[in-house]
């Protein structure tokens, strides 16, 4: 094949995602290679939307690889797991030196980090990028998270900035984020946010549909009310048109939908990641018990004839009265957005230290402005503060957010007490507050569990008159003696 017939970049995988990216590169101006394992896919897709584009069809690994420029840069959008380590096997032998393999899938970020150190040792360099905008981003400019060998950033950099969604002033969203598995994990703590998010707004909605007895057109008018100010997002906008949404026979579709949520892990994986590290990231993982407590559907069914709560019922005596009801939902779910947030770049700022990666915070969130699932208005404010303060503590301590979080203390607290008080449950809501006023408060009665563990364990103890990182046991019955058991933080 003649060079100047050769291909940019191979896509390998041709489903709704990869399919659109192909699309989306093409679109730039690129010349794309697309192979899939099916060869039916192939030739529906360049006989179909492909027809006439600088996108070339190819049957195997071998003929892709064989069309591209080089050094060769081949994408994998491929099922997440063992598919991936079992193409990447296979390209190995095809590629040289210098040439580029990336994972756009959902891959965890332990296994980028793997694949990484694999694929270097023969010579190859490894980007494993988080991809997300779903379908429409894909096609339209996704937010790109990429991470791994670093010489290949270069390589890939006039691509990956010329697909991706664009803010503003046109900067777009995507940046190098750091070695090995960076990439992967901030797109997993996008994931997890994502799910904090959407279960905020979800509980939102149940308060204003059990509780005030409102009609999904009703609070999706709401929703897109909120949508113009400081709540302004793709998911309050989308929330909006869903529930405004007529099924065939007229009625609120979203009525008709069983409620059962699925997830594709990871936001488990988040959740998982911070208990190794040590954050509290309470708000994600309760967002991830939601839904395992949704599907739980048959047994939800049997108890709700067995067991019983309150089931209280708003009465507004006056138009203001239901105004400041709804007011209340909105700082109920601003505030614990911000706190969502603070636990998740505490996460980050964790795994930063832990792997080495010096993350970019203030680019981090410039990355979800635009083109993601969880990008917002919102976000600018979060670049600002670490922009202001790259060494941020935690996000609430911005002065930002420390004002805004005051502002919508009333109405948060007073949203959790009437859910409580009417037995409407609001998991997220009620960590995010947890969360807030654990942070805030100088003494938790952590004293009294280090006495209980060194009572039956003899963990030991520091003292608050003595320094940090003396510890102390105490016989506390008289027939344990002096020995101590080894301190350890889990």
């Amino acid at each position: 094949m003649d060079k100047e017939k050769k291909m940019d970049i191979g896509v390998m995988g041709l489903s709704v995602m990869g399919e659109n990216l192909v699309m989306n590169i093409e679109s730039r101006g690129f010349k794309v290679a697309a192979y899939n394992r099916r060869e039916s896919v192939v030739t529906k897709f360049i006989e179909g939307r492909a027809k006439g584009l600088n996108i070339k069809g190819v049957y195997s690994p071998e003929e892709l690889v064989e069309s591209l420029t080089v050094p060769r840069k081949v994408m994998l959008m491929i099922k997440a797991g063992q598919p991936v380590d079992d193409v990447i096997e296979k390209l190995i032998p095809l590629l040289s030196e210098g040439d580029v393999i990336i994972d756009g899938g959902n891959s965890y970020f332990q296994d980028s980090i793997r694949r990484t150190q694999r694929c270097e040792k023969d010579g190859i360099y490894f980007i494993g990028t988080g991809v997300s905008g779903g379908e429409e981003g894909a096609l339209k400019g996704p937010s790109i998270m990429p991470g791994g060998s670093p010489q290949a950033w270069p390589l890939v950099k006039p691509i990956f900035q010329a697909i991706a969604a664009k803010v503003e002033d046109g900067t777009p969203c995507c940046e190098w984020v750091g070695q090995g598995g960076a990439g992967h994990f901030v797109k997993m703590v996008h994931n997890g946010i994502e799910y904090g998010d959407m279960q905020l707004i979800c509980e939102a909605y149940q308060i204003m549909r059990t509780y005030a007895g409102m009609t999904a057109e009703e609070i999706g008018k709401v929703f897109d009310e909120w949508n113009k100010g400081v709540l302004d997002s793709y998911l309050i906008e989308i929330t909006g048109e869903i529930l405004a949404y007529k099924d065939e026979d007229g009625s609120a579709l979203v009525d008709n939908i069983l409620d059962t949520a699925g997830q594709k892990g990871t936001g488990k994986w988040t959740s998982v990641t911070a208990l190794d590290e040590g954050i509290p990231l309470t708000l994600i993982s309760e967002a991830v018990f939601a839904r395992c407590l949704s599907a739980l559907k048959d047994e939800r069914v049997n108890a709700s004839r067995i067991l019983k709560g309150p089931s209280g019922k708003a009465v507004f005596t006056t138009l203001q009265e239901r105004k400041e009801f709804i007011e209340d939902i909105h700082d109920a779910l601003y505030a614990s957005k911000i706190i969502s947030y603070a636990q998740g770049f505490s996460l980050m700022k964790a795994a930063s230290q832990t792997y080495g990666w010096d993350l970019d915070y203030g680019s981090i969130a410039l990355l979800w402005r635009g083109g993601c699932i969880i990008r917002s208005q919102f976000l600018s404010n979060i670049k600002e503060a670490y922009d202001k303060e790259p060494k941020l503590g935690n996000l609430m301590l911005d002065e930002y957010f420390t004002k805004e979080l005051d502002k919508s203390q009333d109405g948060w607290r007073k949203t959790i007490a009437l859910a409580v008080s009417a037995g409407i449950p609001v998991p997220a809501f009620a960590s995010a507050l947890t969360y807030y006023d654990g942070y805030r408060s100088e003494m938790l009665p952590a004293n009294l569990l280090q006495a209980q563990r060194d009572y039956f364990g003899a963990h030991t103890y520091e003292r608050t008159d003595r320094p940090r990182g003396e510890f102390s046991h105490t016989n506390w019955t008289g027939r344990g003696g002096d020995t101590a058991s080894s301190t350890y933080n889990a």
